[in-house]
């Protein structure tokens, strides 16, 4: 699954599941650029790549406004090159009773979630045009497949990723790029550690939920990862609009 010669850009790609995509990514071959608010902790990352001998590039951008966008953009192409895969990784959740729910809040989660992953998206896509190859891979929820309570708008959100996946699939296929999404669920990182620690979990931890998964272990990122650098490959050519869960079975 081969990626030498391509250019990634992974958001959200210094912790959790964005790191492990990178990471994978790099070991594929590509390039990686990687955007997150945590400058630090991208920089950290793409200089280990570097260390490994993978062309890397460390971006600080809120993917919710577009100026920093286009601007992280023109520094990818300028020192890595046009852009040939985009993993929508970047994410924000949060915890609440519907009623509780501010304008604010919600305006908040769909600029991260659905807004960013649009900006991108739209920013990203013409490099993949002239190419007449390109991969867009939406991270998801299974949240948006299956409700969660206390975060309508979490799901929310992600369902609309889903849908537009499936939109944009339709309007790109004949110019050789596909876009897919995946949904994790149950997968072992810091925000669902977090999470379970502050009780939004119903009163389960971790090791709970895992053991109550079909396959009997939680997810880890790098499961996530493996499904990212097969849809991401010169393999995976005819699938598009698809949702691929990579969820142990939680949903099914």
């Amino acid at each position: 699954m081969s990626l030498r010669g391509r250019t990634a850009v992974i958001t959200g790609g210094a912790s959790g599941i964005g790191l492990a995509i990178s990471r994978r990514l790099a070991k594929e071959g590509a390039s990686v650029a990687v955007f997150d608010l945590d400058y630090a902790a991208a920089e950290r990352l793409a200089t280990q790549l570097q260390a490994e001998g993978c062309p890397a590039l460390a971006v600080q951008v809120d993917v919710s406004d577009r100026r920093q966008v286009d601007a992280a953009v023109a520094q990818v192409r300028a020192k890595l090159g046009p852009i040939h895969v985009l993993v929508n990784c970047a994410g924000i959740e949060a915890f609440e009773p519907f009623q509780s729910i501010t304008e604010a809040s919600w305006d908040r989660i769909m600029a991260v979630n659905l807004k960013g992953t649009f900006n991108c998206a739209q920013a990203m896509v013409s490099d993949m045009i002239a190419a007449r190859w390109g991969r867009i891979i939406n991270i998801s929820s299974s949240s948006a497949q299956s409700g969660a309570p206390r975060m309508t708008h979490y799901a929310a959100s992600k369902g609309a990723v889903i849908s537009f996946t499936k939109a944009l699939a339709l309007e790109l296929g004949r110019s050789g790029i596909t876009v897919n999404t995946i949904p994790p669920g149950s997968i072992d990182t810091p925000m669902l550690r977090r999470a379970a620690a502050a009780g939004h979990l119903g009163g389960a931890g971790v090791e709970q939920i895992a053991a109550a998964m079909p396959v009997g272990r939680a997810g880890t990122p790098e499961d996530i990862a493996a499904a990212c650098a097969f849809l991401a490959s010169e393999e995976a050519g005819y699938i598009t609009g698809q949702i691929l869960g990579v969820n142990g079975g939680r949903y099914m």
